[in-house]
């Protein structure tokens, strides 16, 4: 087939070229792929009502009146008056600002809408398109119903001057009202999504997604290179590349938009308090269990790499996850992961330090030691899950938080210190469970918890066997008598009272039947979880509190005899 010319004036566009690899693509063919290109997966940008109609129930969409006209108030003038870009733009697009706004509905669930049309002069957000994504939100605090707002804009409207500025303000403004109300925002950023929107209401949802190769940012790259002289890398301010330095939760296709909406609005409404039955018996045992091992023998079983990892088990215990990602700041930590999911009907919030079982796997997530975007990614969640009331389940497995020259400049003990607080005072149910090393501080920024659980061979300390001989012998070479000096296996913390119960393992270790240790792990949350739902906020952090001051209180701490094993 003849690869067809560009389309000239009056021709019929049947076709049309893609602006990324420059493929030619029949028009249908286009509609039927969501307006991605089949060859590149360039996403085109689209209208509005387009946009609405790939997202939303069909028939559920009703839009809000289309009451608020834009006025010159400053009798600006360019180029062209500003009342002549109005019309034109009107006449183009059919409607009178940058936006459609209404409520609509997926997969049943009743949401409120407010999209930015591109084509109408850029995006950009006047007060018009102040007034209608405040009013979006005002309906969304009134009706308690999620919002989803999707951006596409050049930034805040020149011509309407400091008046537009003052949108910044004013969408905020609601987006915190609906923050302290708990009504969930979710942002979809698609291309471009830039200055006044994106450092306004684009980016503060508790969920911020964007479609693939958007760009995205404060000022845009001609603005840059024009005022800095700055030469750009490849790929700045794209969608992945905000991915990658923390800013947003996920870039996802647009094929997958309405799955992903879907699901995240099941998991942030209502939740039914129904855990998963509870099928092991003996999941959780209260009294310390007999062992042959030395306990070199179970630190080295803790660590073995084909233990099960914490995604592992996040796959097998959960009925749904959706992952999210990002600290806001600087970086997405692989070395700790976390989302929302499904603990049968109880939505809940999952955080966990993140291994691997090769090397690649381990370098990719700095084996388990987390910078302190890590940390800052899980006190993010921890904030969601309190928001939300959310109960918080927490997967420790880690040699302690990385040490290196870059997470001490960006501030690891504040991000550690920060996690431990913020556990300490959530009113949701939080449960933490160790399942292979529980090295210091890293590991305890995920466990000041209301219930700890540990796996029978993993392992929780000050500070690694290793560590210990080498600043008090002054090398490794007494590891194996440090950690028996340590006292840091599940029954000797179970002794302790350091941990609340103990997971028992297949008699080869967690990694020789992941699924059987897995089943055995989620029917230990589910007995833990159980009572701790019907507590009330207050009670939990009285009762976090009552729990972590007895650590050294005389009166409430026993003393083991370490030979007898008798507490007195």
């Amino acid at each position: 087939m003849t690869t067809p010319g560009p389309v000239r004036a009056g021709q019929d566009v049947q076709w049309r070229r893609c602006g990324s690899c420059g493929a030619y693509i029949y028009g249908k063919r286009l509609d039927r792929n969501r307006k991605v290109c089949p060859e590149c997966q360039f996403h085109f940008r689209i209208p509005p009502d387009v946009r609405i109609a790939q997202l939303a129930d069909p028939g559920s969409f009703e839009a809000f009146p289309d009451t608020y006209a834009p006025r010159d108030l400053l009798g600006f003038g360019d180029s062209k008056p500003y009342p002549d870009r109005l019309r034109d733009a009107q006449a183009r697009t059919g409607r009178q600002d940058a936006v459609l706004a209404g409520k609509m509905s997926i997969n049943g669930r009743q949401l409120v809408v407010a999209v930015l049309d591109f084509t109408f002069m850029g995006g950009s957000m006047g007060t018009v398109v102040g007034e209608t994504v405040t009013a979006a939100a005002r309906t969304s605090l009134a009706e308690r119903l999620p919002l989803l707002l999707v951006a596409a804009s050049g930034g805040a409207r020149m011509q309407e001057g400091a008046l537009s500025l003052m949108q910044m303000a004013k969408t905020s403004q609601w987006i915190a009202a609906l923050r302290e109300a708990r009504v969930p925002v979710i942002n979809l950023n698609t291309d471009p999504t830039f200055g006044g929107v994106s450092a306004s209401f684009a980016m503060l949802g508790d969920v911020v997604l964007a479609e693939p190769g958007s760009l995205l940012g404060f000022a845009g790259p001609q603005v840059i290179r024009n005022t800095i002289r700055q030469e750009l890398p490849p790929g700045f301010q794209s969608a992945e590349f905000l991915l990658e330095h923390g800013m947003i939760d996920g870039v996802v296709p647009r094929e997958n938009q309405r799955e992903q909406l879907a699901r995240l609005l099941s998991l942030l409404g209502p939740s039914v308090p129904e855990l998963p039955q509870v099928t092991q018996e003996h999941a959780v045992l209260d009294n310390p269990v007999p062992t042959t091992r030395t306990t070199r023998e179970t630190v080295a079983l803790a660590r073995d790499i084909q233990r099960p990892t914490t995604l592992e088990y996040i796959g097998y215990v959960f009925d749904d996850f959706v992952s999210l990602h990002g600290d806001r700041a600087f970086g997405d930590d692989e070395a700790l992961v976390g989302g929302l999911a499904r603990f049968g009907g109880q939505s809940v919030v999952v955080l966990g330090h993140q291994k691997g079982h090769d090397t690649a796997e381990l370098v990719r997530s700095n084996f388990g030691m987390p910078n302190p975007e890590g940390y800052r990614k899980a006190l993010r969640l921890m904030r969601f899950a309190d928001r939300f009331g959310l109960p918080v389940i927490a997967f420790i497995d880690t040699p302690g938080a990385f040490p290196g020259i870059g997470a001490e400049e960006r501030g690891q003990s504040v991000a550690i210190a920060d996690c431990i607080l913020e556990l300490s005072r959530l009113r949701v149910p939080v449960v933490s469970v160790v399942t292979g090393e529980g090295g210091s501080g890293g590991a305890l920024a995920l466990g000041v918890a209301d219930t700890v659980l540990i796996l029978e061979n993993a392992y929780y300390s000050v500070i690694s066997p290793e560590g210990c001989s080498t600043i008090l012998f002054g090398t490794a070479e007494h590891a194996g008598r440090a950690a028996d000096a340590l006292r840091l296996t599940a029954s000797e913390l179970l002794r302790l009272g350091v941990v609340d119960g103990i997971v028992p393992e297949p008699p080869d270790g967690a990694h020789t039947a992941p699924h059987t240790t897995a089943l055995t792990v989620k029917s230990a949350l589910a007995r833990t979880l159980a009572p701790l739902l019907d507590l009330s906020g207050e009670q939990l952090v009285d009762a976090r509190r009552r729990r972590y001051d007895r650590f050294g209180d005389p009166r409430l701490q026993p003393v083991v005899d370490w030979e007898t094993h008798d507490e007195h």
